[in-house]
């Protein structure tokens, strides 16, 4: 399989592409275009969150824990109700992801099982859309778009990487196949997979208003007796 660096080399070159391509081509600004470029990069490296544990994946572990609150600021601080909260909130999900994440997937996590799939890649890319609470909905796209396009060269990667060419003669190695799927040999970690993966779309429709959550009301006859009481 590709190692650290390789998978670091190209997804920084797929980031840079992907962000470029976003200012130049399609009208977002550079700020905008810097972000998605830094987010394909990370993204390239999410796949080895379940790798066993070494500087890779402390590395990995620290640049998310790092970019997650910041992401996240404006619902932090809506959340929290002010920035002094907000700032409170980021410190607690720092160091949630730097180490409490990082060692219960040393504890659950199985390397090229779900993380290295099709839906953790969209589970990735929908995570980053719902924490991304900016105004503009291309925006929040985008980087999200950022994220599955850095995920995907990572699997991509580790795939072409499981052919083995000697001379004219080709032939796959044991971890072929491993990367890109859809459905792992495990079939708890399958229904936890879709199943945040469902949740997940169902926030995102949610977020974006294309399903209404209906909020309970009263009765009007209780609203009436209400009143009289006062």
């Amino acid at each position: 399989m590709a190692n650290y660096q390789t998978h670091l080399a190209v997804s920084g070159i797929m980031g840079v592409a992907y962000g470029t391509a976003a200012s130049a081509l399609c009208a977002f600004s550079p700020v905008h275009g810097a972000l998605a470029c830094c987010l394909t990069c990370l993204a390239g490296m999410l796949p080895d969150l379940d790798s066993e544990t070494g500087r890779p994946v402390r590395e990995v572990f620290g640049a998310l824990a790092a970019a997650t609150p910041f992401l996240m600021s404006n619902r932090l601080e809506a959340w929290a109700g002010g920035r002094d909260g907000a700032v409170l909130l980021a410190l607690a999900i720092y160091v949630a992801i730097r180490y409490g994440g990082a060692n219960l997937l040393a504890l659950l996590a199985v390397h090229r099982g779900m993380f290295h799939s099709i839906p953790a890649m969209l589970i990735a890319a929908e995570l980053a859309f719902l924490a991304c609470k900016f105004d503009s909905l291309r925006v929040r796209l985008l980087l999200a778009g950022g994220v599955a396009v850095g995920f995907a060269s990572h699997l991509a990667l580790d795939e072409l990487y499981s052919v083995k060419w000697d001379g004219a003669l080709v032939a796959l190695k044991s971890s072929a196949g491993s990367a890109v799927k859809f459905l792992s040999k495990n079939w708890s970690a399958n229904i936890v997979a879709y199943g945040l993966l469902a949740s997940l779309s169902y926030a995102v429709l949610v977020d974006t208003g294309y399903i209404q959550v209906l909020k309970p009301t009263r009765p009007h006859g209780a609203l009436t007796r209400n009143a009289r009481t006062r």
